[in-house]
């Protein structure tokens, strides 16, 4: 009889083991899953926003800005909205931005020159002709026609390109972000001992803008960089002689704060 209660007490022990050791599972499992969260809760947003972008130019053969997408997310500041456009607030920035647009266009509208290829004395035409504003997701592009800075296959700069260059880049000294220039031509084929292709030209073109938006204007050479796309990036088919006289230009690009990244600095940007 004695050990017949011994044996139901060593039972009785047994079990209360079995729901201690549950519970520990329990506890640890739950221990994981809250380290997993703050794990998650930690992502560098700015890698994560290259990492994606570059997944999308492979599969899908165009860049994303994860930094906009819509819908929830794990990591702060990947939910919709966008990162703040400058050091301090976003609005800060996005004045400034808003300032050196109207500064720029303002300039446009009530400069006159005279027609590139006209003889002096001949009806002049306004700077607006040349030259467009255009607000992008990745941020400002300020796009000048070749013919306003270019004679026909040459990288050397006219007379009066120099300081309408000049005046722009004044506007821009007011803002700290990422300024890159991009050259582009049409499909028409150059080869000259100078030029083997319309990738050299492009890249002139943009390289000898940022030399006066450097020297006349006074940016600061870590702010600017260059980009020659030749004929691979136009805005319109070259069917003909207007398309590519659109396809022909230069592109001062204001990049957003937010694709710094994307712009190598050892600096503090």
């Amino acid at each position: 009889m004695a050990g017949r209660k011994k044996k139901k007490a060593e039972e009785g022990e047994g079990n209360l083991e079995r729901w201690l050791l549950s519970y520990a599972d329990f506890i640890t499992l739950l221990m994981v899953f809250f380290i997993i969260m703050y794990a998650m809760s930690k992502v560098d947003v700015t890698k994560y926003a290259a990492m994606a972008n570059s997944l999308s130019v492979v599969l899908n053969g165009r860049a994303m800005s994860m930094l906009d997408a819509q819908g929830p997310s794990m990591a702060q500041g990947i939910s919709g909205q966008q990162l703040p456009e400058g050091p301090g607030q976003a609005p800060a920035n996005q004045g400034q931005m808003e300032e050196v647009k109207k500064q720029i266009q303002e300039f446009i509208n009530s400069e006159k020159l005279e027609s590139p290829g006209k003889d002096p004395g001949q009806t002049s035409t306004k700077l607006g002709d040349y030259i467009t504003i255009i607000e992008q997701e990745r941020g400002l592009v300020i796009s000048f026609k070749d013919a306003l800075l270019f004679n026909s296959g040459s990288d050397i700069l006219n007379p009066q390109a120099r300081g309408i260059i000049k005046q722009v880049g004044v506007a821009l000294q007011k803002i700290p972000n990422f300024i890159r220039v991009e050259g582009h031509t049409d499909n028409l084929p150059i080869s000259t001992a100078k030029f083997p292709s319309n990738w050299e030209l492009s890249v002139m073109r943009a390289s000898n803008v940022v030399h006066v938006l450097q020297s006349d204007a006074s940016i600061s050479p870590d702010r600017l960089s260059i980009v020659g796309y030749g004929e691979f990036r136009p805005l319109v088919n070259n069917v003909d002689s207007v398309s590519q006289s659109m396809n022909r230009r230069v592109d001062v690009v204001i990049l957003k704060k937010k694709y710094d990244y994307f712009e190598p600095s050892t600096g503090s940007q």
